[in-house]
């Protein structure tokens, strides 16, 4: 015979609820979403030539502190640059009209963030404006292709070295 009840009902139906709440909050937490319902944000536009891994969500960063995220990518079809529109949050509404952006990674296989450097102009970015001085991404595999499989004669190349790296010994003048 099973023991029901309103109390037992509500223990089990509160138990649910807090469940839900826990899980709803860990999934929240585990992508770095914040709740920032009707924040003051502004957006500004970026454009570089290789992007490299960066995504949409990705940081954006001033000093290594986070101050927005990237909204969106698009690659303009005219002249084929990635177009990145950047979310700042309202508290850093007076970047300089100078300040510059760079795609940097976290580490060696991190994840890829836009970095500002905020310039010395006096004037200031508004909402919409776009940052001219850009930085595109290092794209470090074909660097190191680069290195490990250029010819000979240049730095790194395979043959640059003959034999097992013995030089010939040098001849003296003679007196």
């Amino acid at each position: 015979m099973a023991i029901r009840g309103p109390r037992l009902e509500f223990s089990v139906g509160a138990f649910l609820l807090l469940a839900l709440a826990s899980l709803l909050v860990l999934a929240v937490a585990s992508t770095n979403q914040r709740w920032e319902l009707g924040s003051s944000g502004y957006e500004l536009k970026a454009r570089f030539t290789q992007i490299g891994q960066l995504r949409k969500q990705a940081p954006v960063k001033i000093g290594g502190v986070t101050v927005g995220q990237v909204a969106q990518i698009e690659l303009d079809p005219t002249k084929f640059d990635s177009i990145v529109t950047l979310t700042l949050d309202g508290k850093f509404k007076d970047l300089p009209a100078d300040t510059s952006a760079g795609i940097f990674t976290s580490g060696l296989l991190g994840e890829s963030y836009i970095g500002l450097q905020p310039g010395g102009d006096p004037d200031v970015l508004k909402s919409g404006d776009e940052i001219v001085f850009t930085q595109p991404a290092v794209d470090l595999l074909q660097l190191v292709g680069k290195y490990m499989f250029s010819g000979p004669g240049n730095a790194g190349g395979a043959d640059s070295h003959e034999g097992n790296g013995a030089q010939a010994p040098a001849k003296e003048p003679q007196p």
